[in-house]
């Protein structure tokens, strides 16, 4: 169980908060079963859609405060201690997703058209600000999204446009972005469906979403349940590539491809055994971390 823990990911301590039932996000279903009991909360499975999610759930005002008034000053430590990994991390999640090669067409069609400026990126929930720092490099003009007090940092360490709110009152004007970046975010939220609408709304027409999520029917999330290190308070809804995929198909995108990583994570098997899982997880969709590349109509 210690080697469990320690893998876990961060997470904001159980608190007592406000909670209101709410029907599945997915589907609108109002039956439940139960499905991961944790320590101090728990989730449920909708009896239609198969969607994992806590419900009750604590309401958005709360779930805000934690990230910008009790736990932000620790999130922004965990960032900043792990920002050179997590950066290397997402190097790789893009590379997967074929962000390198899409990076290239678009800078040679712009060009190539004379589009005016720079192709423009939007990473929400940015954290640092570090990955978009490496995209400004390469020639993105680039914007964030980040509630807590990380915004702060990115925009007074590395001068980077962040903006400190949700994203649904940022009010980016329809058809903005070439790219929206959304790691580790949309498992957060109460309302993924307004956020993922949101999302195709700002992106123009032909453009894409690379969105990150914890995979619920991973190796390791069937391996350990309750104990899985991303079945954490802060994590709202638990999603499938299955469920995601049906939520952004609703909202209006087109799925160009799910990647999955993360096979075993370090220190829970020797080193070539470890490899050999992530390896295979990669291969046959059962990483512990998916990445779902989706195109708006």
């Amino acid at each position: 169980m210690n080697l469990l823990r320690s893998v876990k990911t961060w997470s904001t301590p159980v608190v007592q908060e406000e909670r209101e039932s709410v029907l599945c996000a997915l589907c609108g279903g109002d039956h439940f079963r139960p499905s991961l009991v944790c320590e101090g909360f728990a989730y449920v499975r909708c009896a239609d859609c198969g969607l994992i999610q806590i419900n009750p759930q604590p309401v958005a005002t709360d779930i805000e405060r934690r990230y910008r008034e009790q736990f932000g000053a620790e999130y922004l430590s965990y960032q900043l201690n792990n920002e050179t990994a997590f950066l290397e991390l997402q190097k790789l999640a893009l590379a997967d997703a074929g962000f390198f090669q899409m990076e290239k067409d678009l800078m040679v069609s712009k060009a190539t058209v004379g589009s005016p400026g720079q192709p423009r990126v939007l990473d929400i929930g940015c954290a640092t600000g570090a990955l978009l720092a490496f995209l400004k490099e390469r020639g993105w003009n680039v914007t964030g999204v980040e509630i807590s007090p990380s915004a702060e940092y990115a925009r007074t360490t590395r001068g980077l446009d962040i903006r400190n709110t949700i994203l649904e009152e940022c009010h980016f004007p329809e058809g903005y972005f070439d790219l929206v970046l959304a790691s580790h975010i949309v498992e957060h939220l109460n309302d993924p469906v307004t956020f993922l609408r949101e999302t195709r709304r700002v992106l123009r027409p032909g453009a894409s979403l690379l969105l990150t999520s914890p995979n619920i029917d991973g190796f390791q999330a069937r391996l350990f349940g309750s104990r899985w290190r991303s079945a954490i308070f802060d994590h709202i809804y638990l999603f499938s590539a299955s469920t995601l995929r049906t939520m952004l198909g609703l909202v209006g995108f087109d799925i160009e491809g799910v990647y999955t990583w993360g096979g075993l994570a370090a220190g829970m098997a020797p080193l070539p055994l470890k490899r050999i899982a992530d390896k295979m997880s990669k291969i046959l969709g059962f990483g512990d971390v998916m990445l779902v590349k989706a195109r708006k109509k």
